[in-house]
């Protein structure tokens, strides 16, 4: 029988997962998740990982893990695993910390603004009072404010006060930050990306470009120096960076001013000099850094606003080769992207200039119709003119192999959809977790989302197993651990506070006790939908994509975090667009491919789930030239790369020139509409927007041209 529980759940299920976990348990997870730091904790086994593995065995794994009848034949062992512990004998994870973001709605009072107000006031004086007295990690964050949005660094074990709080509508979880890190291809020289007269649009002298990004902002790169040979680099705000002091109101990383750089380059020019990116040392100076290249595409001398000053942030995302205890302290998920977003307004508003913002980083949970925490704290952001955020539609566009070594495919099956036509039918879906000599040690999450007309029941086969386990609405499963290891979560929620739709959601966790380290269960996953009330039937669902990292080997296991995905029978080819890019007011770019006039196999594809027209339009994305960021005196000082991260700085460049062009401050919103204007049709098309292009690509001097006219008027009552 079910066990009662509280009537109201205000925390989001991927909140309860970790709550539910002890402190070992998520001081493991913190070394392996974006969205879970610790300041101690236990000793973890894999920090003696051998390095090694190859794309063919990778391939071979996915090819025997697909293969009919070989699913889950080899997982089924349970030597050596230990009995699990009562959770009220295991030590609770005071030293573990989580980034949420919590809306407030004063639950009395008669003036509900006023009563609202102090409510934020006192949710926000108690986040802040979790942190007292302790030793949380670095990349902790002062208490940020939007609106009723209150975005807090607080401890796993303080989850449960939040939970309780009478004055807490809901508590949303941060998610996981994705980028596909192009490669990056040597070139001689970039071309000149100017566009336009620059009479009209001053080439974006009196606006300033934001970029948000990763692996490090070359600021010394010649593509970014004036004429007298000072960087245009305004600020950088390094969140990972312990070199410079951190912003005031956010409370962790590195802020470099221009004063800074300066002095750096100056001091770099003198015979004995260093170079100037040393001097003033960021967290992340990849080779062919992804900010640097972004940066350069929009607004460096050869981008598209080479007048424009440069504000960069740094997110804090581990390379490769940082060791566990970085990763430890580190937090890369969303909640970096909102503070981002607010230091570049607060200092667009300080210089009193608009402010175009690329971001070229994307998530994917949520229900993927713009209404997420992360989504209506960015479209409250662009409420007041003068801002613009675009950003990359994403690279899970493809749904197949291209060549026999091509693996894009994978993370291309994110997205299945249907519809139960009737009460008692029902339809499988098949869930890919990959294996044979890798242990996946992510946390594979499924969401599925579905009209609030319909009740389901959902059920899960793991591989191996003959007996489903069934979950109806407001039921749940929590962390309950098959033989193997395998921990399994699954709930079944009604009516999700930001958008009133059912959800259901599935996490497949590895078994992350210390000392005993075991990947989720290979094979297919098969949950299956059963319709108890049908009225709309339609169901969404996604997979939470994994960027692919190895760890190294451990007990004979290659340790992954690897992506999950749907089988080619359960995956549907739309619906991609990353989740963090569904918002109303912001601007979602697809990869053009200019050589070949179409768009790009890997660009992800809309609509959103409550069918809006996302992606809005297309730009060059695919064999991108610009600065090659952190590059040695011998290497080119030129990349080409491709993907929807090019794409969108170059929509970005645009809207400051278009910001620039008018005669009156124009918005978000109206940016959008002018560009859908303007924008071309890609041959044999129309007018109408298409899933993967958008309204088409975009015509930047039309776009321009549009608005410089854009607030005229004519009166014609005396004709």
């Amino acid at each position: 029988m079910a066990k009662d529980t509280r009537m109201v759940q205000r925390l989001h299920p991927r909140l309860r997962v970790i709550e539910n976990g002890s402190g070992p348990v998520n001081a493991c997870r913190s070394k392996l998740s974006t969205q879970v730091a610790t300041s101690g904790g236990a000793d973890f086994p894999i920090d003696e990982l051998e390095d090694g593995i190859s794309v063919t065995a990778m391939q071979n794994s996915i090819q025997v893990i697909s293969t009919p009848g070989s699913a889950g034949s080899h997982i089924l062992s349970t030597t050596g695993l230990s009995s699990r512990k009562k959770l009220a004998k295991s030590p609770t994870a005071n030293a573990s910390y989580v980034n949420v973001v919590i809306d407030v709605v004063a639950s009395d009072g008669q003036d509900d603004d006023a009563a609202t107000r102090v409510a934020i006031e006192r949710v926000k004086r108690l986040c802040e009072e979790a942190l007292d007295g302790r030793v949380a990690p670095a990349a902790s964050s002062q208490v940020v404010v939007r609106r009723n949005q209150v975005s807090a660094t607080v401890p796993v074990s303080f989850l449960d006060q939040l939970d309780t709080d009478k004055d807490v509508a809901f508590v949303s979880n941060t998610e996981s930050l994705k980028l596909d890190v192009p490669l990056a291809a040597a070139a001689a020289d970039t071309s000149d990306r100017k566009i336009g007269e620059k009479e009209i649009h001053q080439e974006g002298a009196d606006v300033i470009i934001g970029i948000i990004d990763v692996g490090g902002f070359d600021f010394a790169h010649p593509d970014f120096l004036d004429s007298n040979g000072n960087t245009r680099f305004a600020r950088i705000w390094d969140q990972g960076g312990e070199f410079r002091a951190s912003p005031l109101r956010f409370g962790y990383g590195s802020e470099f001013t221009d004063t800074h750089l300066n002095a750096a380059l100056a001091a770099s020019a003198t015979d004995t000099g260093l170079p100037a990116t040393l001097l003033e040392r960021q967290s992340q100076r990849s080779r062919s850094s992804h900010a640097t290249h972004v940066a350069s595409i929009a607004a460096g001398n050869s981008g598209i606003c080479p007048k424009a000053e440069i504000v960069g942030v740094l997110i804090d995302v581990p390379v490769a080769e940082s060791d566990f205890e970085r990763r430890r302290n580190t937090f890369s998920d969303s909640s970096r992207i909102l503070h981002a977003v607010e230091y570049l307004m607060d200092f667009a508003k300080e210089r009193k200039k608009p402010i175009s913002i690329n971001i070229s980083l994307g998530t994917n949970g949520g229900a993927h119709d713009g209404l997420s925490s992360t989504n209506r704290w960015l479209d409250n952001a662009l409420a007041l003119p003068g801002r613009s955020i675009t950003l990359a539609a994403g690279n899970a566009g493809q749904e197949g192999p291209s060549h026999d070594e091509d693996m894009g495919w994978i993370l291309g099956r994110i997205h299945a959809s249907g519809r139960i036509v009737s009460r008692g039918l029902s339809t499988e879906l098949e869930w890919v977790v990959v294996g044979n000599g890798i242990a996946d040690v992510s946390e594979n999450e499924l969401e599925i989302w579905y009209s609030p007309q319909d009740r389901f029941q959902v059920e899960l086969l793991p591989p191996g197993e003959s007996k489903w386990i069934a979950v109806r609405p407001q039921e749940f499963v929590e962390n309950r651990r098959l033989r193997d290891g395998t921990m399994i979560s699954i709930y079944n929620e009604l009516f999700h506070p930001s958008n009133g739709e059912n959800y259901i959601a599935i996490y497949l966790s590895p078994h992350l006790q210390p000392g005993e380290i075991r990947g989720v269960r290979a094979g297919i996953w098969r949950v299956r939908l059963t319709g108890e009330e049908v009225r709309n039937g339609n169901f969404h669902c996604w997979i939470e994509r994994d960027d692919p990292h190895e760890f190294g080997v451990h007990n004979g296991q290659r340790i992954f975090r690897f992506p999950s995905f749907f089988s080619s029978l359960s995956n549907i080819d739309s619906h991609s667009v990353s989740s963090l890019a569904c918002g109303r007011a912001t601007i979602t770019v697809s990869n053009y491919d200019h050589s070949k006039n179409k768009i790009n196999i890997t660009s992800s594809q809309g609509p959103t789930r409550d069918d809006r027209m996302k992606p809005d339009v297309a730009a060059p994305g695919t064999n991108i030239v610009a600065a090659n960021g952190f590059a040695d005196e011998d290497e080119p000082s030129w990349v080409s790369m491709s993907g929807t991260s090019m794409a969108s700085p170059y929509v970005a460049g645009v809207i400051g020139l278009m910001m620039n062009a008018a005669k009156a401050p124009i918005n978000s919103l109206q940016c959008l509409g002018i560009l859908q204007r303007t924008a071309k049709p890609l041959p044999g098309g129309t007018y109408e927007w298409v899933n993967d292009a958008g309204f088409g690509r975009i015509d930047p001097e039309a776009a321009i041209a549009e608005t410089e006219k854009f607030s005229s008027r004519s009166d014609i009552t005396g004709e």
